[in-house]
């Protein structure tokens, strides 16, 4: 027999009338007498496999009897077309070819409790909704990439292992490193990537980033993805258009694409439906006014002093006086980091906006202009307490050829987590890094 299957699961409809083998694992079996059903996964789809006694020899009888949950194996059939079958087809067995029978399943379908499965996370992902889940986070990833290229931008990888902070050294991962003494696990690629964006124009890194913040909320990991797109000779209004754009490719894209994923998960998809531009904008002071007229609508939403920054109760007041992605911007500069363009009209304020997905689930997007004047950045440097020796390259970029630019980050599980309707971000990625968190 073939090492290889003739085809996926997820093609059966290419088949139908014909003899084929699938390659995968028992998602689920029933014995009823001289019948034997089972469904079965191959990563692609699911499809139930029925094997008749009186259709079969008796050694490949006892090998679908034999069968346990999660068991690997290859089974030969005919396609055969079944409106009451899920995807519409079955397949007749033919022969079965056991590759291994799987020990007790640890995972079962009564209710397990969330530690349990997290200790089982390499298991857990093969169950139905962290698998649509994870396939939609890969539509996501595979989406934004595929849209930045398209507009002409370059991917420019930045480092993991890092100098200095990019925004501040409270929340950093620090190691040894050989004889030059600490290094950091990188916040954001945003600084290396503003170079790239001197030389293409265009650019974005993506890749995995590190927050040692000790925060056990539903929206934070302390290791996750983010696409960080800079633009060269781009203003804060020009930046969110193109967040505004960006983001409702996306989602669009994972309605085209991830439409089975999204019916698992029972995902209300209206919601998604409305993810078009333009995105309605409140400005940081009509925010804060808000807040104080609405936040009883809210638990734990209390009233914020102006300069005091926003919390996950406020943030989701704020979104849910909108049907769509809002965008709050211009923050006051002392709460955001120190390369933020301040406003002309309004110097205390940044050039900034924070992007606030609908339905509670918080800012997927934070981004600004960049200060592109060497003195202002030099002083901007000094105000936060950090060592401008530090930063000579950074300001290396203000002294040659330097133009008005701005970027963004987009945060991966937390989009996948909007997209898909899941409550929290530590199933939006395959392996979670939490406080508590560090296994498997």
């Amino acid at each position: 027999m073939s090492l290889l299957p003739s085809t996926l699961i997820r093609d059966i409809a290419r088949y139908d009338g014909q003899t084929v083998t699938l390659a995968g694992w028992v998602a689920h079996k029933t014995a009823k007498g001289k019948l034997v059903f089972i469904r079965l996964r191959d990563g692609s789809g699911t499809i139930q496999c029925v094997t008749f006694k009186k259709n079969v020899a008796e050694d490949v009888f006892a090998s679908a009897q034999s069968l346990t949950l999660e068991s690997a194996c290859r089974i030969t059939g005919a396609v055969r077309a079944d409106e009451r079958a899920p995807g519409g087809y079955e397949l007749d067995v033919q022969n079965i070819e056991v590759v291994q029978i799987a020990e007790e399943y640890p995972i079962s379908p009564k209710e397990h409790g969330v530690e349990f499965l997290m200790e089982h996370r390499h298991l857990w992902v093969r169950s139905s909704k962290q698998y649509a889940l994870l396939r939609i986070r890969a539509e996501v990833m595979a989406a934004a990439q595929e849209w930045l290229n398209e507009q002409g931008f370059v991917r420019f990888d930045s480092p993991i292992l890092t100098p200095t902070a990019a925004e501040g050294t409270s929340n950093l991962f620090s190691t040894a490193y050989f004889d030059l003494g600490d290094a950091y696990l990188a916040q954001t690629g945003q600084l290396y990537v503003e170079a790239g964006m001197t030389t293409f124009g265009r650019v974005y890194c993506f890749g995995p980033t590190f927050r040692a913040e000790k925060s056990k909320t539903r929206r934070h990991l302390t290791e996750f993805w983010m696409i960080e797109p800079e633009v060269a000779f781009a203003d804060h209004e020009d930046n969110l258009v193109l967040q505004e754009q960006f983001v409702s490719a996306i989602v669009q894209r994972c309605l085209e694409r991830c439409s089975d994923e999204i019916v698992i998960l029972e995902r209300d998809q209206s919601v998604l439906q409305r993810c078009l531009p333009p995105f309605p904008r409140v400005t940081y002071d009509e925010a804060i006014e808000l807040i104080a007229q609405k936040h009883t609508e809210v638990e734990e939403c209390h009233p914020l002093e102006w300069g005091e920054d926003f919390g996950a109760p406020h943030e989701a007041l704020i979104a849910l006086q909108f049907d769509k992605p809002v965008f709050v911007e211009k923050f006051p500069a002392s709460i955001k980091a120190f390369y933020m363009e301040p406003d002309p009209v309004r110097p205390e304020l940044a050039l900034c906006a924070d992007l606030l997905a609908p339905e509670g689930y918080g800012e997927i997007i934070g981004g600004s202009q960049r200060i592109h004047d060497v003195t202002l950045l030099e002083q901007r440097i000094h105000e936060h307490g950090l060592n401008i020796e530090d930063y000579h390259w950074y300001l290396d970029l203000r002294r040659y050829g330097s133009v008005p630019h701005s970027g963004f980050g987009m945060g991966i599980e937390r989009l996948t987590a909007w997209i898909g309707g899941t409550h929290h971000v530590r199933e939006t990625i395959p392996f979670p890094r939490m406080l508590y968190r560090l296994y498997p």
